[in-house]
């Protein structure tokens, strides 16, 4: 498919739309205009106090999971209490006439509600609230790790969501893969937790010709510089095939990939395969004051693994292993890595020539960065 083909299916695509609150009409907008944003929020882990509201019937056995888990439910109830309502609003003030869509880059609940109707709820509660508050605006999420998990927490995830999402898209949604597009450009969805590689081949595929291609995934597509570094898109040993193959697929669209999972606002430009990935990673989750002021903790291609390097061990309390291989493979392709514990909300700006996120930090009033994307 070459790009004239690509435009008449947008096209085609964009004529069937009827969606609530206009949405139609902003695609179309978009589309003539060439020139549009998006507002996106990183993992939320929406949650509330007290927790037994979403997780009374939470039973870990093993011990230290309940510890950490049962302390992460503590920390949402407390940063959902305020903090994250002020950014949520925040987040909505970013809309405006040229605003198409918002979207949250996945770990939308914390899940571990131990009951699937609980979970289908916690679902329920938090996509009513993020579109009354983004005004009806069409929101797309993709699966994280924590919207799935728990007891019978997959299925009532991939029950529910294809659904909601058919309804913000206008378009049957069936799979958490999927694609769509906004005037020329093509998003395409993965589902990191189970990748579909058919697909994924088939939605690139479909997709050709886009003016630009941008991957959402909830897990990155480059290893994080984090405890669990394999993480990440097709990140275990027993993948790599698989990994290398996408990497080139997307490198060769020089793709830009949105999504979440580390809890850090980072940026990460790499070459290689014949093309280029830029990463952009997002975080909503404000779980202190101090991640609501933008800080660079490192910055510069030398400083890509440094993190893990100084880490001692696991949660579980193993120890940390040495993966060293894995980030050299990555390492001589980057341009550029920013590295920032900071938490809020953020703008994708796109036009015909260039693609930049402006970062709000907290529920600050003033742009704390921009990130050049093109």
């Amino acid at each position: 498919m070459d790009r004239r083909d690509f435009l008449n299916m947008s096209a085609l695509g964009l004529a069937g739309l009827a969606m609530p609150g206009g949405a139609s009409e902003l695609f179309a907008k978009s589309r003539e205009s060439k020139a549009y944003n998006v507002v996106i929020l990183g993992d939320t882990h929406f949650d509330t106090e007290p927790a037994s509201v979403y997780h009374s019937h939470y039973n870990e056995p093993v011990e230290w999971l309940n510890r950490v888990q049962r302390a992460e439910f503590a920390r949402n109830g407390e940063m959902w209490r305020d903090r994250c309502p002020r950014l949520l609003k925040r987040a909505a003030c970013l809309v405006d006439d040229n605003t198409a869509m918002a979207f949250q880059m996945g770990d939308l609940i914390q899940g571990d509600c131990g009951n699937g109707q609980v979970h289908r709820k916690m679902l329920d509660d938090v996509m009513n609230r993020f579109k009354e508050e983004f005004g009806g605006l069409p929101f797309v999420t993709v699966a994280g790790n924590h919207d799935i998990r728990g007891v019978d927490a997959k299925a009532t995830y991939h029950d529910y969501m294809p659904g909601r999402m058919s309804e913000e898209l206008g378009k049957r949604i069936e799979k958490t893969t999927f694609s769509f597009n906004i005037g020329d450009d093509a998003y395409i969805v993965l589902d990191f937790n189970n990748p579909d590689n058919d697909e994924i081949e088939k939605l690139l595929a479909e997709t050709m010709g886009a003016r630009n291609t941008f991957i959402i995934t909830h897990g990155p597509l480059f290893p994080m510089d984090e405890q669990n570094c394999r993480w990440f898109f097709h990140g275990s040993a027993k993948h790599t095939e698989e990994r290398r193959h996408f990497r080139a697929e997307f490198a060769r669209r020089n793709a830009i990939c949105l999504c979440g999972h580390s809890h850090r606002t980072r940026l990460t430009d790499w070459s290689g395969d014949g093309g280029r990935i830029i990463q952009m990673e997002m975080n909503s989750v404000w779980s202190s004051d101090a991640k609501g002021v933008y800080k660079v903790d490192s910055e510069g291609p030398e400083a890509y693994g440094a993190h893990r390097k100084s880490l001692a061990e696991m949660p579980d309390g193993s120890k940390i292993v040495d993966e060293s291989p894995l980030f050299d493979e990555y390492r001589p392709g980057i341009r550029r890595y920013v590295n920032s514990n900071s938490a809020g909300s953020y703008k994708l700006n796109v036009s015909g020539k260039h693609c930049s996120i402006d970062f709000y930090a907290g529920d600050s009033t003033r742009r704390s960065e921009t990130f050049k994307l093109r």
